[in-house]
């Protein structure tokens, strides 16, 4: 029997204990210890139905356990790149959640330190591992649909987060469209040179307390000439929108959204189905069981990450351009963002 992977899990909110489950489907994966700064009594009743032996409120004992050969970090944003750090030093593969950090720089700190180290750093950018999105990028890529002219993403939550999320997320740019300027790049196989954001408070007045929107439009425009559309929304009365199309010079190509079911009830009042799949944990439930077996099997057989760091600096770097185009009201060069996040950044330190 081929030897185990055994994996240490940094963070067990929600996205930990789903990335838990699916890893313990595998049967090359033990799970040896769980940290959690708040561990108590449910986390250790919870990790004892799982057989995961240790939990600690401290990941310095994950990531110094001689016989854990990767972890993933599931903690909050703002721990990311100490863990990265950390983890690359001693040795250890690491998954971790998107983004990788709210600040360009550091992120490419940390994906330096795993590179030097020669570790594995895979980010939780899952969409791609959805069925229909990933169908999407084979059309394109074997020239079903010709040269890419037009991307439109769709990407709209059935419901706004709570304040308390909403205060340290980051912003609809890092933290809820970052998927898609991912998926951008995945679906053209070309880069970003342009951006630009129009966003607006339209659902809760606590998102411009924060300096936030919760409706926004972001235009893109690539390497290769095509033309791109994104559209976010925190709230979709009909549930969780993502919808996807690639148009080019021989055609298009375009996923849908999920539904629990495929029925349609036809009569003379109008035609009805059931609405989408209502949230994330539903609609990427196999994306994200997906993501985990291909980041196993990459340790396993020494293949090419599926997502790499350098895949989430380049994510965070249209982020940060689409943020700072919304606040400049112009569009902005990916070239120029980083510089002018500098400028910004100096100028509030001598106000």
């Amino acid at each position: 029997m081929a030897k185990k992977v055994t994996i240490g899990i940094i963070g067990a909110g929600r996205i930990g204990k789903i990335h838990a489950d699916n890893l313990l489907r595998l049967p090359q994966v033990q799970i040896t210890a769980v940290s959690d700064l708040f561990a108590g009594p449910e986390l250790i009743e919870w990790a004892s139905e799982r057989g995961i032996a240790k939990v600690t409120k401290d990941s310095s004992d994950i990531i110094n356990d001689p016989s854990i050969d990767a972890i993933f970090i599931c903690s909050s944003t703002d721990t990311h790149v100490p863990l990265i750090k950390e983890a690359a030093k001693a040795g250890k593969h690491v998954f971790c959640e998107k983004p990788l950090s709210m600040d360009i720089g550091r992120t490419e700190e940390a994906v330096q330190a795993a590179e030097e180290a020669g570790i594995k750093l895979q980010i939780g950018f899952n969409r791609r591992f959805d069925h229909n999105f990933k169908r999407v990028r084979e059309h394109v890529l074997i020239g079903s649909v010709g040269t890419p002219h037009i991307v439109k993403i769709t990407s709209r939550d059935p419901n706004p987060p709570h304040e308390d999320y909403i205060r340290v997320s980051g912003g609809i740019f890092m933290d809820m469209m970052i998927h898609d300027f991912d998926m951008a790049r995945y679906l053209t196989g070309s880069e970003v040179t342009e951006v630009y954001a129009q966003g607006g408070v339209l659902i809760d007045p606590v998102f411009g307390k924060y300096g936030d929107v919760d409706t926004a439009i972001v235009t893109l425009r690539f390497e290769n000439g095509a033309l791109g559309v994104i559209d976010n929304s925190r709230q979709a009365a009909y549930g969780y929108d993502q919808r996807v199309e690639v148009f080019g010079s021989k055609g298009s190509v375009a996923a849908g959204n999920d539904h629990p079911n495929t029925t349609e009830v036809s009569s003379a009042e109008g035609v009805t189905r059931d609405k989408p799949l209502h949230f994330f944990l539903e609609r990427y439930n196999e994306a994200y069981i997906d993501e985990t077996r291909q980041f196993i099997a990459c340790l396993a057989d020494g293949q090419p990450l599926p997502v790499t760091g350098e895949d989430g600096v380049k994510a965070e770097m249209i982020a940060l351009a689409a943020k700072l185009s919304h606040q400049l009201g112009r569009p902005i060069k990916l070239s120029e963002a980083a510089q002018l996040k500098r400028e910004a950044e100096g100028m509030e330190s001598h106000v």
